[in-house]
């Protein structure tokens, strides 16, 4: 993991998710690419025709590049620790956030894009504006979603929610994970939410040998497995993040399904309005050939 993309508007919440992500690309050895999507508003006086004074547009763009450099100095000054400091590189582009973060993504081969959210609204308004199910449903690398409320602090266990309803691309998933694990000397913790009491006994076979063959496969010692019993998946997993003792939560956005399920409406809601802890949703589209 090389690069880090971190996409700011230069709120308190967004400069707090910069500042996570600079820790990050310091425990990592990574490189930082610090952007801002200026949203430029326009005049329609006639249809077909938008308009939009030159001046006032640079403007936009200067003031967004002051802010970014003033960013980075403060991200440079509080963390100019020994060890590896990240470099930083800013950019300023207009247009939809989706559309510049990938396009950003493509350009500089980031590996993963960091972005702030709110309390009040949670994961349905980010930081840089209400797109999040743009963000996540988008997104063509991971995406690591900071709520104010998240320590700068080392990771030292990610927790992997999965149903097991996609064995063959959890696999993917946690093979794709186990990079970043290992520069951080983390644990990984496969969680699985089950409201059933005891496990059928095929089930806990095959799952010995999913175990068994991720050890195997994915070379990295510090694997672990957890079942939660709970009759609902979104208060288990707020059990989870709350007395699990994991600093990441990571899981697999497939439309409509364990992910998907989490971003409609006040699912949304309830779930950010108690998650204090970094959100890492791995895009499906990495899984396919």
């Amino acid at each position: 993991m090389k690069t880090l993309l971190i996409s700011t508007d230069f709120s308190k919440a967004a400069t707090h998710a910069a500042a996570y992500g600079y820790n990050l690309a310091k425990q990592i050895k990574a490189n930082i690419i610090l952007c801002n999507a200026v949203i430029v508003p326009a005049e329609i006086p006639q249809a077909g025709v938008v308009v939009w004074p030159m001046e006032e547009y640079n403007v936009l763009m200067e003031d967004s590049d002051k802010e970014l450099k003033s960013l980075r100095t403060e991200l440079e000054s509080k963390n100019s620790s020994e060890g590896f400091n990240p470099p930083v590189k800013i950019i300023n582009e207009t247009g939809r956030l989706t559309d510049i973060v990938n396009v950003m993504v493509k350009e500089h081969q980031a590996d993963m894009v960091i972005i702030g959210t709110h309390t009040e609204d949670g994961l349905s308004t980010l930081v840089l504006g209400n797109h999040t199910r743009q963000m996540v449903d988008c997104a063509i690398k991971p995406l690591l979603l900071i709520p104010p409320t998240a320590h700068l602090a080392p990771v030292k266990k990610i927790a992997f929610a999965t149903d097991f309803k996609q064995p063959e691309k959890d696999l993917e998933s946690i093979y794709n994970l186990v990079p970043l694990a290992r520069l951080l000397n983390a644990d990984i913790l496969i969680t699985h939410v089950n409201r059933e009491k005891y496990q059928p006994a095929d089930f806990q076979n095959w799952l010995k040998q999913f175990l068994m063959d991720l050890s195997n496969k994915a070379n990295y010692p510090h694997i672990y497995y957890r079942i939660i019993r709970d009759s609902n998946i979104e208060s288990g997993l707020d059990w989870l993040y709350k007395y699990g003792y994991i600093d990441m939560l990571a899981m697999v956005h497939r439309p409509h399904g364990f992910f998907g399920r989490l971003l409609k409406g006040s699912l949304t809601q309830k779930m950010a309005g108690h998650i204090t802890i970094p959100l890492l949703v791995i895009p499906e589209i990495q899984h396919k050939n």
